[in-house]
């Protein structure tokens, strides 16, 4: 078998109605749209949840969800997390250098998940009290 050989399976393809092409067609004059009215006019169709002039479905329902902008430029650090770099100071630079936030981000904040037994430097980075006292418990700092 080779690829120029290939051919849809028996049935799979249909051929088009022929709109408007005489009586013994099937499909002539009125081109199976009916007599008169909207449906039979070229162009005569409604917009997508149109309802009638009965208020659609979409403005019936609560508006839902918000997504803050100010999320996309926001990442958490997990705490366990700290022990990964090798650095004596972990900063944005350190921390986006080892992927472990996003480069796109501006903020970080480390939140007290897991546990943390290396002593280490933070610097410029916003801590939960729990994860300050984690890491001031550890031996390190944070500045």
């Amino acid at each position: 078998m080779r690829l120029n050989e290939l051919t849809p399976g028996k049935g799979a393809k249909n051929n088009g109605k022929r709109l408007g092409r005489g009586h013994s067609a099937g499909q002539g004059k009125t081109c199976g749209r009916g007599q008169k009215g909207q449906h039979a006019r070229s162009g005569g169709y409604h917009k997508v949840g149109f309802e009638g002039g009965q208020m659609p479905l979409q403005r019936r329902l609560p508006k839902v969800g918000f997504t803050s902008r100010m999320a996309r430029k926001t990442a958490e650090l997990r705490l366990h997390e700290l022990a990964i770099p090798t650095d004596d100071v972990i900063d944005m630079d350190c921390l986006k250098k080892l992927h472990l936030v996003p480069a796109t981000v501006s903020k970080v904040k480390i939140i007290k998940s897991g546990e943390i037994d290396k002593a280490v430097k933070v610097k410029g980075l916003a801590v939960t009290k729990g994860a300050r006292a984690a890491i001031e418990a550890a031996g390190g700092t944070v500045e």
